[in-house]
C-alpha cells in the first residue's frame, strides 16, 4: 500500500503542477493588476470566489486520486487516524479556544497584523487601529469552527468505515461547507463583511511603497507558479 500511496501522491502532484498552478498564476497576475489601480468591493468578491473555486477543484481531484486506497484501510488504520484527528482537535483548542473573549480578540489582532505586514511592511498607527477595530467588531469563529471540524471528521470516519470513500469523498471535500450550522454560516458571512471593509480601508491608506511591495510579491508568486508548472513538462 505504501508504494501505491507514493504513486498516487506523485500523480496528483504532477496533475496539480500542470493543471492548477497556471491558474493560480493567472489569479495572482489579475490580483496584482487590481491592487495597482486600488481595490474596489467587487475585487474582493472576485478574489475570494476565484481562490475558493480553484481550491474546490484541487480538493476534488486529490480525493478522486486517493479514495480507492482509503477504501482499503483496515479498522486498525482507521482507529489510528481517528486518534490523530483527536490530537489535532486538542491542539486547535489549545491554540484558539484558550482565554476569554478579550484575550482571543487580542490574539486575532496580532495574527492579522502579522499577515498584513508580511505583504505590506510595517503598518502605520492608523492602519493598526483599523485592524484592531475589525477584530473588535467581527464575531469570533473558533468555537463554531471547532464544532464544524468535528462534524466533518465524524462524517469522514463513517465514510471510511463503510468503505464508501470512492463513492462519496470527492463530493464531500469539494462541498466542504455543505451542512454547516446556520449560526456558523451567518458568523462567517458577518466576519467576511467586516474583513472586506477593513481591507478596503487599509487599501485606501496604503503608501506608494506598501502598494508596490504587495504588487511585487503577487508578481513573484505568479512567476514561481509558472516556473513550477513548467518544470513538470
Amino acid at each position: 500500500m505504501a508504494e501505491e500511496l507514493d504513486e498516487r501522491i506523485a500523480a496528483y502532484m504532477a496533475w496539480h503542477r500542470t493543471h492548477s498552478l497556471p491558474k493560480y498564476a493567472q489569479i495572482a497576475d489579475e490580483a496584482r493588476r487590481r491592487l495597482e489601480r486600488q481595490l474596489q468591493p467587487d475585487d474582493l468578491v472576485w478574489g475570494y470566489d476565484s481562490v475558493v473555486a480553484q481550491l474546490r477543484e484541487d480538493m476534488r481531484a486529490a480525493a478522486e486520486s486517493m479514495a480507492p486506497l482509503l477504501d482499503r484501510l483496515t479498522p486498525r488504520q482507521i482507529a489510528h487516524f481517528e486518534r490523530r484527528l483527536a490530537e489535532d482537535n486538542r491542539r486547535f483548542a489549545r491554540e484558539n479556544l484558550r482565554g476569554g473573549e478579550r484575550e482571543r480578540r487580542k490574539r486575532r489582532t496580532e495574527r492579522n497584523v502579522e499577515r498584513l505586514e508580511d505583504w505590506l511592511g510595517r503598518l502605520s498607527r492608523a492602519q493598526l487601529e483599523r485592524v484592531k477595530q475589525y477584530s473588535e467588531r467581527a464575531p469570533l469563529l473558533d468555537e463554531l469552527r471547532d464544532r464544524d471540524h468535528k462534524r466533518l471528521q465524524a462524517q469522514l470516519l463513517a465514510m471510511l468505515r463503510a468503505k464508501e470513500a470512492k463513492k462519496r469523498l470527492p463530493d464531500f471535500v469539494e462541498h466542504f461547507d455543505r451542512g454547516r450550522e446556520p449560526p456558523y454560516d451567518a458568523a462567517i458571512e458577518a466576519a467576511r463583511k467586516e474583513y472586506g471593509a477593513m481591507i478596503l480601508d487599509i487599501d485606501r491608506a496604503l503608501t506608494r511603497e506598501q502598494r508596490a511591495r504587495a504588487a511585487h510579491d503577487l508578481a513573484r508568486y505568479a512567476q514561481e507558479f509558472r516556473a513550477l508548472a513548467g518544470s513538470a513538462r
